[in-house]
């Protein structure tokens, strides 16, 4: 890869330099450019007993946020409002997210800004290694934003980052949770770089069913995301694969278990599926909550396919209890 192409529990962080990006859309203006179009006057649901948060006592959460604000980290936990936060910082977990805070796409479910971002920081790999190495991590989650920006959607900074943490941090486990590195020869690109090196498991989200893209994630395309598990899958087969949907958009239970098939004709290992969470009123609403008991019975037919495991409730997200679905799967 030449430099020119470079430019004890589980972690969901994400480090960031001093320099502002250069565009920073939230909020309203963020949805107000959106190609996608969904009643902005639908009347808000009342959250169920099941989807509300019990916050832990004690000043675990706090007393992490200082920690990463003197290294000048954010986590992605708190860009992307998660409801497991509490809980996650309670433990001492959190997910590291780099390449910037601010991405190229304007989905309709997510709370992290849109805008035009900063060229990559060659100082955040090595910033990223020494993070983990202090707080003494054996497994960790990186994600990114989208990176449209990027020739090679950012894979390069991904590569250098596993490389980097791996150096400094001999038999830690690495799940990157990817873009779709979508565009004219984008996705062979990205993965050319990231055959030199792998993670020990390769997540990328469907984010939702088919018929929902265009006004759930515009910008992304179901069947290339698809190809790109697959393809992974295939220069990798022995390395888990990995993928997640939200419920709660307009999908039916025919539409979702479709996904799930979709996703097992891809060779797609293991699954998580969890509530959709409204993070603003100018985002898309939540149609429906789905019940525990559809939450189960889901996991039960994913099963049934043959994912190796299935991470199936109301408030399961992309990196909760990752290394536990890694391990209980068999697969690592």
């Amino acid at each position: 890869m030449s430099e020119q192409d470079k430019q004890r529990d589980h972690i969901p962080i994400r480090v960031t330099g001093p320099v502002e990006p250069l565009a920073r859309e939230v909020g309203a203006d963020k949805m107000a450019r959106n190609t996608a179009r969904f009643d902005v006057q639908a009347p808000r649901l009342r959250k169920p007993p099941w989807i509300r948060v019990r916050l832990p006592t004690g000043n675990a959460v706090q007393d992490l946020k200082s920690k990463l604000r003197e290294r000048s980290l954010v986590t992605v936990c708190e860009e992307a409002t998660c409801p497991n936060i509490h809980e996650c910082f309670s433990k001492g977990t959190a997910t590291f997210m780099v390449l910037g805070e601010v991405c190229t796409r304007r989905c309709s479910f997510c709370d992290v800004a849109h805008g035009r971002p900063l060229p990559p920081d060659p100082a955040e790999p090595e910033q990223l290694a020494r993070t983990v190495q202090d707080m003494k991590l054996s497994y960790i989650v990186i994600t990114s934003v989208d990176r449209d920006d990027l020739r090679d959607g950012g894979a390069a900074h991904f590569a250098d980052c596993i490389g980097q943490v791996r150096a400094l941090n001999p038999g830690i486990r690495i799940e990157i949770l990817v873009p779709d590195f979508r565009g004219k020869g984008k996705l062979e690109r990205a993965l050319q770089i990231l055959a030199e090196a792998p993670p020990d498991v390769f997540n990328h989200n469907l984010e939702t069913v088919e018929p929902l893209y265009r006004n759930v994630r515009p910008g992304a395309d179901y069947r290339w995301s698809l190809e790109l598990l697959a393809r992974f899958k295939a220069r990798h087969p022995d390395i888990p694969t990995k993928s997640g949907i939200m419920l709660g958009l307009g999908e039916t239970r025919e539409q979702v278990e479709q996904v799930l098939r979709d996703l097992r004709a891809h060779d797609v290992d293991m699954v998580t599926i969890g509530q959709y969470l409204q993070p603003t009123a100018h985002h898309h609403p939540v149609m429906r909550y789905w019940t525990p008991a559809e939450f189960a019975s889901l996991a039960e037919f994913g099963y049934a396919l043959g994912f190796g495991h299935m991470a199936s409730g109301p408030l399961v997200r992309s990196s909760y209890h990752a290394d536990q679905s890694a391990h209980a799967s068999g697969l690592l």
